[in-house]
């Protein structure tokens, strides 16, 4: 079992963004000190809900201040940017870092990002599936050229090329899911789904049916199909009792989820609905391995076996406290980890 850590880079009410960032910086430090196998860097505009515009740079950063520990964006928004431009990026921290990174990408969703990027609501809306076309043929491809209906361009060859590391073909591409569209398209690249915190294990394991479905369709092998490497996100809050890890979520997220996704603004002024900040807290809670360490590797190893899914990305910044984000991950790196199998 492989666990990471999610990091949103949140900005809790009555703090400066250099105050999120730096707890996201120490996060990722941290969670290698304690063992964790990976750190997952969420991305967004204009927002408090995380204020990390650019998760491949935090990533190059990050990269460049740990040695093994594995650094992936969760997830790069596609629509804002040129595939070419971040599969450039993409192959480069690839080969810079030794293999180390991977590159998660979404769609995002309606935001006003679209107006002030220009890539406009059919880039949302419709072409999300060729943007994350040419992706792929530019990481694996010496190389490329575009005559689809958004990206046209003469041939170029890829420079650098991703494949250069002799053991793999390229950086490990991971696609965020929550619609069966995209579950779809997932599969039929063969690409691993990372999914949500806010689906529980039934939904998870609906979703991870409908992928192999569609991949042997597609025409996977039963064995790729078997080792596909789905990502499950979720929070994780290690206290020595239940009542007391939710407390300390109860007491901080809710702010956090009000003021950064109640600032989320539509392209298209289309209306919007927001979940109960509360609520959705205490759902999570329900969710996901928010207690003492043996209630966390039961709720981790149950989440597992009904899904199959065996690599987590726990946001643990919770508590919206530097010194408590580092005492919970040490935590679930010394009294959680130990627990799990492999």
């Amino acid at each position: 079992m492989r666990v990471g850590a999610f990091v949103l880079s949140a900005q809790f009410p009555g703090q400066g963004q250099g105050e999120a960032l730096n707890r996201a910086v120490r996060t990722a430090e941290l969670a290698e000190v304690s063992g964790l196998d990976a750190v997952w860097l969420a991305e967004h505009h204009f927002v408090p809900y995380g204020v990390c515009p650019s998760a491949v740079t935090l990533a190059a950063l990050l990269l460049g201040r740990t040695d093994h520990i594995r650094v992936g964006t969760a997830v790069s928004v596609l629509p804002n940017v040129h595939p070419v431009a971040l599969g450039e990026q993409a192959a480069l921290l690839h080969l810079v870092s030794g293999g180390r990174f991977s590159l998660g990408v979404g769609r995002g969703g309606p935001w006003v990002d679209l107006e002030v990027f220009g890539s406009g609501l059919a880039a949302y809306e419709r072409e999300f599936p060729e943007a994350l076309a040419l992706l792929l043929r530019w990481l694996r491809e010496p190389c490329v050229s575009a005559s689809g209906e958004r990206f046209r361009f003469r041939e170029v060859p890829v420079v650098p090329r991703a494949d250069e590391l002799m053991d793999t073909a390229g950086p490990e591409v991971v696609i965020a899911c929550t619609s069966p569209k995209t579950v779809r398209l997932a599969a039929e690249h063969g690409l691993p789904m990372l999914l949500g915190m806010h689906c529980g294990d039934e939904e998870k394991a609906e979703m991870v049916a409908l992928w192999r479905s569609h991949a042997r369709q597609a025409g996977l092998g039963a064995e790729e199909i078997e080792s596909a490497a789905h990502v499950s996100a979720g929070v994780a809050q290690i206290a020595d009792g239940r009542a007391e890890a939710v407390e300390t979520l109860v007491k901080a997220m809710p702010g956090w989820l009000r003021q950064g996704l109640g600032a989320h603004v539509t392209v298209d002024g289309r209306p919007r609905s927001m979940r109960d900040p509360l609520e959705y807290t205490e759902l999570l809670c329900g969710l996901h391995p928010v207690g003492p360490p043996r209630l966390a590797v039961d709720r981790l190893a149950a989440t597992a076996e009904r899904t199959g899914i065996t690599r987590f990305a726990l946001l643990v910044e919770g508590s919206g406290d530097l010194a408590a984000t580092e005492e919970n991950i040490r935590r679930l790196g010394t009294e959680v980890l130990p627990q799990l199998g492999p």
